[in-house]
């Protein structure tokens, strides 16, 4: 079977995932749990002296970017020696840090990208009702990443540039070829709507945006936290490096504003704090502004009719891969019916509020 053909994502069981550990690692396994993931696999496991680990295994179509792996190792490197807390890479027996394991799952041989990396305490964003100073903070770190990841002096970012990537804002308006997934859907019509404003207010003004490396997937779900007292939240962690690219810092911003709006009980609070936030490291400019909402609702659309696809092509992954489509549906009708003007109103008020507060956040 073609790779086009193949379902890239790794079916390991946690047994097949012990023996890799122990064999590639040295790591004596006690205890191993499945850790949920979009495409690749991702396991916990527990060494003798009850140090925690997670084993990452990369679907075989990404395993072949290995300059892409090493440029992200280098990022989250270098991230964490600035004080973001990112996941450490664990060299395995021979001293490398990525390790390739070839296996058949009845669709062919391919070879998978494997890697044990340190655990992170905390639990995804999404689990908290988090406050609006924690979603200030949120938006610091949101910014500081995009200003630490511009030291970055591989002579390969040129692997970077990947604007074909379905998920890459630049390619938003090729949305419109998978809209038949939601044939029969009312939400289908506001979707085409995102996109005509995609390309009315931000198209048209990308060269006008300030760039670099970003992170590009900074969701609710790629970002730990713990409580610290009874109203807010300790950022813990920082996962997932696979979207890494270079493209615009507001596409950023945007990402992590959708998401974060998702599970929120007080979703239009969430624009304006995490953007103060934002902008208290890296300002934007009134250009930029003006194209947050699009962008904030057209991740939401992508999230949304990307979901459905992926739930129909990984039955067994449905679950995860559909956990934002009913709160999207929601909160997209919900912007959508108040209109650009009204939720701008109230995120750029909500963004002067807080940065006078800045001291005290």
């Amino acid at each position: 079977m073609e790779d086009n053909e193949a379902k890239p994502q790794p079916t390991f069981t946690k047994e097949q995932a012990r023996e890799l550990t122990q064999r590639l690692y040295g790591v004596t396994v006690t205890k191993t749990s499945s850790l949920p993931s979009y495409i690749d696999q991702n396991f916990m496991v527990v060494d003798a002296e009850g140090t925690k680990f997670v084993l990452k295994i990369m679907n075989f179509k990404e395993s072949k970017k290995v300059t892409m792996l090493e440029v992200q190792t280098e990022c989250m490197s270098l991230l964490r020696q600035h004080g973001v807390p990112t996941q450490k890479t664990i060299p395995n027996t021979e001293g490398q840090l990525l390790s390739f394991e070839e296996k058949d799952f009845g669709q062919g041989a391919h070879t998978y990208c494997v890697r044990l990396l340190t655990y992170l305490p905390g639990k995804m964003a999404l689990e908290y009702p988090l406050s609006n100073q924690d979603l200030y903070r949120i938006g610091q770190l949101v910014g500081n990443v995009n200003k630490i990841l511009q030291e970055v002096m591989t002579p390969y970012q040129d692997v970077l540039q990947e604007d074909n990537n379905q998920w890459n804002f630049t390619q938003f308006p090729a949305l419109e070829k998978s809209l038949s997934v939601m044939d029969g859907e009312p939400l289908q019509e506001v979707v085409k709507e995102v996109i005509g404003l995609y390309k009315t207010h931000v198209e048209p003004n990308l060269c006008l945006f300030q760039r670099g490396i970003i992170h590009g997937d900074l969701n609710h779900q790629n970002i730990l936290v713990k409580p610290v007292d009874g109203k807010h939240h300790e950022i813990t962690g920082v996962l997932d490096f696979s979207f890494l690219n270079r493209a615009y810092f507001v596409f950023e911003v945007s990402i992590s504003i959708a998401y974060m709006m998702m599970e929120n009980p007080r979703q239009l609070d969430v624009g304006g704090a995490l953007l103060a936030g934002y902008e208290s490291i890296l300002p934007l400019s009134d250009v930029e502004r003006n194209s947050i909402y699009p962008l904030v609702l057209g991740r939401m659309c992508l999230s949304l009719v990307y979901g459905r696809i992926s739930a129909i092509k990984y039955p067994e992954n449905a679950e995860y891969l559909l956990t934002t489509v009913k709160s999207g549906t929601r909160l997209l009708n919900l912007l959508w019916s108040l209109g650009k003007q009204e939720v701008e109103k109230k995120w750029f008020s909500d963004v002067s509020k807080y940065s006078a507060l800045s001291g005290q956040l």
